[in-house]
């Protein structure tokens, strides 16, 4: 009879600092591979401190407090397969990325990380020591080869694994989602593939963490480069793995083939579930938001309901004497199609009460952004104080075009807790508003069919600050400072590379300076769910004093 070794594979959603309820994740796991018999349960990087945990893996008693959770696991599984599952490793005084492989009551061994990713949200070598390529690992009737995350992005890691005895790769991952990931992730190990001649097993977590989110699609493919198993994107899974031996070497048997959704809708996924996790882990149940009859905090609304549930998202219409009619009509529309709370709390007598304290010292000059600004920082007072009095958390609800020009009052709309729309451009607002009036999944908590009144998504955006305000009237169309922001900000362009893709040169060169004024306000805003390899916190570091502007 040929060999079989069977893989448990577990892709689930740590929480950062949560070392006995990751634990009891990991034991749960165990417990349903031992049922299933399997050789290995395997789980992912950095499984039981969670991931990323920046620098609080910095403080000695929190490493110290997950080993003695593992070895306290490895005992707790001793009855069974092996557990592998990642973590830290102290050795000679330096910090590791570990594996480690959990059997028989004790770490059986531990696989220390060898390429450190320094890059994008990624600041690796601030926090682990890089180690030597560590040999494959045998369990059972396989040598496994476990390049952590980072180490399959290099050729040189699995070809020494391979050339060392490695018989099947076992890659634990925590790879946060960007649009079109899962792209890069396949093709990068198809490569990783066809160099070593091993089948490949991605293995990667799931969950909201601050701004990232871990979209899971884990998959294996065999050698040649055949799609045995793919894992669901975003959601938890556990899938029984089975290998076979043949004269070329370890096969994967064919397993659960799930279809990985499109951009738009794996971009509300996103947000769904960072939204969901970062309340979930913080501990907040509810939320509100302000919903001003506009494009952008219906989305929000729309988002919310399907994270955490209709009952747990209040929406508060804050009107001034500039909101229209319309405004107040669809606002309400939309809290009606949701099935949320809607409350209405007029801004007019505390703004006439500003404006009298005031006067004396306003007296003289022109009536403009000040006191603009005055109405959209009232607002986020009578926000912030419903958020206090009732342990509800604020949602702030500005676009990434906003965001990027500084269309945003600090201290004002801005004030909040979580954003989802942070780094999600004007015009895939629109879009996504379309598709979630068409669309409907088993993950969305909030009702199918048309929940954001087309009017909404149809009328010129306006801040509603002064009368017959629209955003246009300083700014170019949002399909104009789209491309225009997505070649200073997403591509790193010269403002002469933009213009000579056909947009007005004083036009870029505005945009850009408002781009690098804006900075201050970025830099105070709330966390926001990361859509892009571009996002604006850790992605996109720049200087607040900078008096730097290209100028062609």
């Amino acid at each position: 009879m040929p060999a079989t070794f069977r893989l448990t594979l577990v892709q689930a959603n740590p929480a950062v600092g949560d070392l006995a309820g990751n634990a009891a994740l990991a034991r749960q796991a165990w417990a349903t591979g031992k049922a299933a018999g399997a050789d290995l349960v395997a789980l992912t990087e950095m499984f039981i401190t969670g991931y990323q945990t920046q620098d609080l893996i910095l403080k000695r008693a929190f490493a110290e407090a997950a080993l003695a959770e593992l070895a306290q696991l490895a005992r707790a599984c001793a009855d069974g397969p092996a557990l592998g599952i990642g973590g830290p490793a102290l050795r000679e005084g330096k910090l590791f990325n570990a594996y480690h492989i959990l059997q028989g009551g004790h770490i059986a061994a531990t696989i220390l990380k060898h390429e450190l990713p320094n890059d994008s949200v990624f600041d690796e070598k601030r926090l682990f020591a890089p180690a030597d390529i560590h040999g494959p690992i045998p369990i059972g009737p396989v040598r496994l080869g476990i390049p952590i995350c980072e180490d399959a992005w290099h050729a040189d890691v699995c070809e020494t694994l391979a050339e060392t005895g490695a018989e099947i790769l076992l890659v634990p991952n925590g790879s946060p989602y960007h649009r079109g990931k899962p792209e890069v992730r396949l093709n990068l190990m198809l490569n990783r593939v066809v160099e070593t001649g091993l089948p490949l097993v991605y293995l990667n977590m799931i969950g909201g963490q601050d701004d990232q989110v871990f979209d899971g699609a884990s998959f294996v493919l065999n050698p040649g480069g055949g799609l045995a198993c793919q894992l669901p994107q975003f959601e938890a899974a556990v899938e029984h793995l089975d290998f076979a031996q043949t004269a070329d070497g370890w096969v994967a048997m064919p397993a659960r083939l799930s279809l990985l959704p499109d951009a738009q809708e794996a971009d509300y996924h996103a947000m769904v579930l960072s939204l969901r996790d970062y309340c979930a882990k913080t501990g907040f149940g509810k939320v509100l938001l302000g919903l001003s009859g506009g494009v952008d905090s219906a989305l929000v609304a729309a988002v919310a309901v399907d994270a955490l549930g209709a009952d747990n998202v209040r929406c508060v219409m804050l009107p001034s004497r500039y909101t229209s009619a319309h405004s107040l009509e669809d606002a309400t529309a939309v809290a009606r199609a949701l099935g949320t709370r809607l409350d209405t709390v007029p801004i007019t007598g505390p703004q006439e009460a500003v404006s009298d304290a005031l006067s004396p010292l306003f007296a003289g000059t022109q009536a403009g952004i000040t006191e603009e600004n005055i109405q959209s920082r009232l607002r986020g007072l009578l926000l912030m104080a419903l958020s206090n009095k009732f342990g509800e958390m604020l949602l702030t609800t500005g676009n990434k075009s906003e965001m990027a020009v500084g269309y945003c009052t600090i201290y004002g709309d801005m004030n909040g807790g979580y954003n989802p729309l942070k780094d999600m451009y004007k015009t895939r607002v629109f879009a996504t508003c379309l598709w979630r009036n068409a669309t409907h999944r088993p993950w969305m908590l909030g009702p199918a069919g048309v929940v954001i009144a087309p009017r909404v998504i149809e009328k010129p955006p306006s801040a509603e600050l002064r009368d017959n305000q629209t955003d246009q009237d300083s700014l170019p169309p949002y399909e104009v400072l789209d491309a225009i922001l997505h070649g200073l900000v997403e591509e790193d362009l010269s403002v002469a590379e933009i213009a000579a893709r056909g947009f007005d040169l004083a036009t870029v060169q505005r945009i850009e300076h408002l781009l690098y004024i804006s900075e201050y306000k970025r830099f105070q805003s709330a966390p926001g769910t990361r859509l892009t390899p571009k996002a604006f916190w850790l992605d996109r570091r720049y200087p607040i004093a900078n008096r730097w502007r290209d100028r062609p």
